[in-house]
């Protein structure tokens, strides 16, 4: 569905789509995509991350010409990595806690009741009523 929102640009929409999606419909050359898509993108955005956490220390955030203009700099390490890893290991706890803890406190309360096969929920009807 969201892959066919590419189909309405203008001449080269349908292209796009099937190029996407390895042939005229949806099939296991479009999954593999897809899987690999999600699978490697979280480390290039990790890798674009360092990088651009790289860049930014070494020139600075204000400084456009990149001058080297040491007054009133901080070294990267081991001021901001100590405590950005401090916040990493404080996310990471509070995550443990709440998925081994309770890990029923962010559910949806319909999920405990007991399933019946004989009785539709009401909210659940045919168009037509």
């Amino acid at each position: 569905v969201i892959t066919n929102l590419l189909s309405a640009i203008p001449y080269v929409g349908m292209d796009i789509v099937q190029w996407i999606w390895g042939g005229f419909s949806i099939n296991k050359i479009t999954l593999t995509r897809f899987f690999s898509l999600h699978f490697i993108l979280p480390f290039i955005i990790a890798t674009m991350s360092g990088i651009h956490l790289l860049f930014l220390h070494q020139t600075g955030s204000s400084n456009p010409l990149g001058l080297p203009m040491n007054i009133d700099k901080i070294p990267f390490h081991p001021y901001f990595s100590v405590k950005d890893t401090l916040g990493f290991i404080i996310m990471i706890a509070a995550l443990t806690h709440i998925s081994f803890g309770d890990p029923y406190l962010l559910g949806d309360p319909d999920n405990f009741i007991l399933a019946n096969q004989l009785v539709t929920p009401p909210h659940i009807h045919p168009e037509w009523y």
